[in-house]
């Protein structure tokens, strides 16, 4: 590791319980602002088991289909707002192609339905919102 990158990396871990509590407001305010729409639409939210620790790095939602999933991409994109697809399963990538193994029925649709909202640190209220709101307003 070079000296930029260690004094880069010590000047946040000073300061590591202050960007987790940054990060546990921002997960816990799409939570809240996102479980109505969710449970009106068969949208899942993260959970996390009570004798679990989280580590508030991203939030994310599993619609009910793709098609579903895309959508509301495609609406985001028109709303000024990227969200993604979260990974691709292991089993469909060149190196887990490698290996002589049993399909994941779980993992590819998972992956299907999954999407990624925009979640960084110093994400403003305001931002944060613009995502919400856009959610909330978004027509399946």
């Amino acid at each position: 590791m070079s000296d930029l990158l260690a004094a880069y990396l010590y000047g946040h871990l000073e300061v590591w319980e202050k960007i987790q509590l940054a990060r546990k407001n921002l997960w816990n305010r799409y939570h809240v602002g996102l479980n109505d729409w969710s449970i009106t639409h068969s949208a899942l939210q993260p959970t996390v088991p009570p004798h679990c620790e989280q580590a508030w790095h991203m939030y994310y939602l599993i619609l009910p289909t793709p098609e579903f999933r895309d959508r509301l991409i495609i609406h985001l994109k028109k709303c000024s707002i990227t969200a993604v697809f979260h990974y691709l399963p292991l089993e469909n990538t060149p190196f887990g192609k490698s290996f002589d193994q049993a399909e994941c029925p779980n993992s590819n649709d998972l992956s299907k339905r999954l999407i990624r909202l925009p979640f960084y640190t110093n994400m403003s209220a305001e931002d944060q919102n613009k995502v919400i709101d856009s959610i909330l307003t978004f027509e399946c």
